[in-house]
C-alpha cells in the first residue's frame, strides 16, 4: 500500500493494481459474430503515481477502464487492458490497430506500481509500430510519461507532440475553444464546454499539430500564468501513424460526461483507422503565440 495525493491536499490509501489484476481479454459476442472489429491495446501502468481514474478497487475496473470498455462496445472496438510492460514486442503490437496510454513516469522503470516495466527495446518497438502505421491515443497523464531532459526531447514526446510542463494546483473549470468541429466526436462539443479538471501547462509542442481544443486561459483563475492560449487536445501524424492526445481525463465527472465520451470515442475511431479526418496543421492559426520547435 502507498498513499496517493489527490486534489485539495488529501492523501488516500491506495492498493496498486498488478498486471495480474487485469483479466484476459474477452471478445464481445456481437463483435465476434459481425467480424471486422478493430483492436486496441490499453496500457494503464503508472510508474510515477496512480491516477484515481486508473485505480482498480479489489480487482474491479477503475473508472477509465469501465468507460473505455463501454466506448469499445459502442464503436466496434475490442479493447485489451494491461499494466504489464513486457507486452511491448513487435510480435504482440502487430496484432493491434492502435495503442492507448493512460500512464505516467518512466515506463522502463519498475516504478511505484510494481508492475513489470517496459524494456528499452519495447519502447523502441512501440514507437516504430506507430511510425509504421499503428494508431496511438494518449489520455491526460500520457503527457507526463517519458519526460524530456533539459537539452533533449524524449522520442516518445516527439511522437506524442507535447508534454507536461507543470500541473495546475487544485482543480478549476476552464473554457475550451473548439478549433475543429469536423473532427470525429468534436461536433457534439458545445461552445460553452468548460470542464473542471486538473489542467496541465504543456511544452515541447510539435509544429505539425492539428489542434482540436485550445485552453481559453482568460477563463482560468490563474489565466495570466498560463497565457497565451494553448492546445489541450490534438491529432497529428507520426510517420504513417495516427496520434491523438487529450489533456482531459483526471476527474470522474469528466469520464461521466457525454461530451468527453464523444471526444474520446472520436479519437479512438480516428486513431484505429475506422474514420478519416483532415488534420492539416493549424497551430499558427488557432494558437499563434505558442512557441514551436
Amino acid at each position: 500500500m502507498f498513499f496517493l495525493a489527490v486534489a485539495g491536499g488529501l492523501f488516500l490509501p491506495c492498493q496498486l493494481a498488478r498486471a495480474s489484476d487485469f483479466p484476459s481479454p474477452q471478445v464481445d459476442p456481437a463483435l465476434s459474430a459481425g467480424g471486422g472489429f478493430k483492436k486496441i491495446l490499453v496500457f494503464l501502468k503508472c510508474s510515477e503515481y496512480e491516477d484515481p481514474m486508473v485505480h482498480r478497487d479489489h480487482g474491479q475496473p477503475g473508472k477509465a477502464e469501465s468507460v473505455l470498455g463501454d466506448l469499445g462496445k459502442e464503436n466496434h472496438i475490442l479493447l485489451t487492458f494491461t499494466a504489464d510492460g513486457s507486452v511491448f514486442t513487435p510480435e504482440t503490437l502487430a496484432s493491434y490497430d492502435a495503442i492507448c496510454f493512460f500512464t505516467s513516469g518512466d515506463l522502463t522503470q519498475p516504478g511505484a506500481d510494481r508492475n513489470p516495466p517496459m524494456t528499452p527495446e519495447g519502447k523502441a518497438a512501440l514507437l516504430q509500430a506507430i511510425y509504421n502505421g499503428k494508431g496511438f491515443i494518449g489520455i491526460h497523464s500520457a503527457a507526463a510519461t517519458f519526460q524530456s531532459t533539459t537539452n533533449t526531447v524524449d522520442p516518445y514526446i516527439q511522437m506524442l507532440g507535447g508534454e507536461i510542463l507543470v500541473r495546475v494546483r487544485g482543480l478549476e473549470p476552464a473554457h475550451q475553444i473548439i478549433a475543429d468541429t469536423n473532427f470525429p466526436g468534436l461536433g457534439r462539443v458545445p461552445a460553452n464546454f468548460a470542464p473542471t479538471e486538473e489542467w496541465y501547462a504543456l511544452r515541447n509542442y510539435a509544429a505539425d499539430l492539428h489542434v482540436l481544443m485550445v485552453m481559453d486561459t482568460a477563463s482560468m483563475v490563474r489565466g495570466s500564468y498560463y497565457a497565451p492560449d494553448y492546445p489541450t487536445t490534438w491529432a497529428r501524424r507520426y510517420g504513417r501513424g495516427r496520434v491523438f492526445y487529450t489533456c482531459l481525463g483526471h476527474q470522474k465527472e469528466t469520464w461521466d460526461s457525454p461530451v468527453f465520451k464523444s471526444i474520446l470515442g472520436g479519437g479512438l475511431k480516428w486513431a484505429d483507422g475506422s474514420v478519416s479526418a483532415d488534420i492539416t496543421p493549424n497551430m499558427d492559426r488557432v494558437a499563434p503565440q505558442i512557441k514551436k520547435p
